[in-house]
């Protein structure tokens, strides 16, 4: 008992620490100093700490450091309002209707600049899942980290100090490959679903498992995603498979039940064995190409993954006696129509999508002039990456690639002795069209 007393007096229990108390994490723990990051943000930090606001690069760049890679944005985030950060620099516009944010350009860079978000009250506008809709609520630093989805992106680098300052053990979890939410998952996923897709891509790209409270929601929430706007779905779904690990983020989008109603029927192409062989081969060769620092273009993608749909489609109208060319058209209008209803693919995708798809029976034709008509096509390149693609997949004969790829590369006189002979009903007559007599010149046909 006396023991007891004299351990509550003099040994007892520490104070736990304050939940909106930081690990604040020096340069020498991290080793990431000032100069990794991205001239254009830690000017946007200066200037805004300059005018006595506070202001850290956050989240996904912070994040990347830590793992060793390259981050591709670098953004900030501030106690400034959007009007007070407008203020700060000439060269800024103010954007957002849900939350606003400020795009500050820097040379050549934009940097994303947010205020601190505020925490969600009864006043909150939601829908009657509970997707936030309004979130124009500014608040404190500590409320801004609770905001953020996962752990491993509530990460502030202040580059005056050089220091981290983490409020949910974030750098813990990236160091035990986790991905972790903050808050009670189901209640983050239903304020913006799009946090599940979100999950599985920065899993794959980071090597990361995602924790099991937040693993395990997701595929009876995925119904949810049907609210979101196809803006925002389009948009994040371009992340995913520009992520340089599209394969192994569509795998496991299929393992958590969330391709279903992302792009229609995609499970259907999946399960297929040859749908799902050109899917995997064009991913995977995104992917090649990301990694070596090359472009992708978004087009093509979705060009890819949507192919399959379009070929049966095309399918069963010539089943039906409509014209190749004509049921081609038919097919890919179908295939974009029933995908509008989901992703907001912009007008320049489709476009490209369209033309990629087109080109198509013209390979077929390698007699004559049409090859060289079709050299001169400005899609081309990407058509012709196409049908390699559907060659290595077992879709065409190989030769037929094969023959397109010789033929690029030949010369004049080359390309000429590779033409095939045309075809019978390709050969048409024309007419010679009857010169008119001049005036004044005699009628020979009527005799005179």
């Amino acid at each position: 008992m006396i023991r007891k007393l004299i351990s509550r007096v003099f040994g007892g229990k520490k104070a736990a620490p304050s939940k909106n108390e930081p690990a604040v994490i020096p340069v020498s723990s991290h080793g990431i100093t000032r100069d990794r990051l991205s001239s254009g943000s830690r000017r946007t930090c200066e200037t805004l700490q300059q005018h006595g606001y506070k202001a850290f690069v956050v989240g996904g760049a912070v994040r990347d450091l830590l793992i060793g890679a390259d981050p591709k944005d670098f953004d900030v985030a501030t106690n400034a309002t959007p009007e007070q950060v407008r203020a700060c620099f000439r060269r800024s516009r103010i954007i957002g209707r849900r939350f606003q944010i400020v795009h500050v350009m820097m040379g050549q860079e934009t940097i994303e600049v947010t205020t601190f978000r505020g925490e969600l009250d009864a006043n909150t506008k939601k829908d009657e899942h509970g997707r936030v809709l309004h979130d124009n609520v500014f608040g404190t630093q500590a409320e801004d980290a609770a905001r953020r989805d996962f752990t491993a992106n509530a990460l502030y680098y202040d580059p005056a100090t050089e220091a981290i300052i983490d409020y949910h053990h974030g750098v813990g979890d990236l160091k035990a490959k986790t991905l972790r939410m903050i808050g009670e998952p189901k209640t983050r996923y239903r304020e913006d679903p799009v946090r599940m897709l979100r999950a599985v891509r920065l899993a794959a790209k980071l090597g990361l498992q995602i924790d099991p409270d937040a693993k395990r929601p997701i595929r009876e929430m995925t119904s949810l995603l049907e609210n979101v706007p196809p803006a925002r779905l389009f948009d994040e779904m371009l992340k995913l498979l520009t992520s340089g690990h599209a394969v192994k983020c569509l795998r496991q989008l299929r393992d958590e039940g969330l391709h279903h109603g992302l792009l229609p029927l995609l499970d259907v192409i999946l399960e297929q064995p040859l749908g799902e062989k050109f899917v995997m081969l064009a991913l995977a060769n995104t992917d090649e190409r990301i990694r070596k620092g090359k472009g992708s273009s978004p087009g093509f993608l979705f060009a890819t993954l949507l192919w399959h749909e379009v070929l049966m489609h095309w399918d069963k109208l010539k089943a039906k006696g409509e014209l190749k060319i004509p049921a081609l058209y038919q097919a890919m209008d179908h295939v974009l129509d029933v995908q509008a209803e989901k992703l907001a693919i912009t007008r320049r995708i489709v476009g490209d999508i369209k033309e990629i798809w087109s080109l198509q029976p013209r390979f077929e034709q390698r007699a004559g002039k049409r090859p060289y008509a079709l050299l001169e096509q400005p899609r081309f390149r990407a058509a012709y990456d196409f049908l390699v693609l559907r060659a290595q997949a077992g879709e065409i004969e190989m030769e037929i690639a094969d023959w397109w790829t010789r033929f690029q590369r030949a010369d004049f006189d080359q390309r000429g002795e590779m033409l095939l002979p045309e075809a019978a009903g390709d050969k048409k007559k024309r007419r010679r069209r009857k010169k008119k007599p001049a005036p004044g010149d005699v009628d020979r046909s009527s005799g005179e």
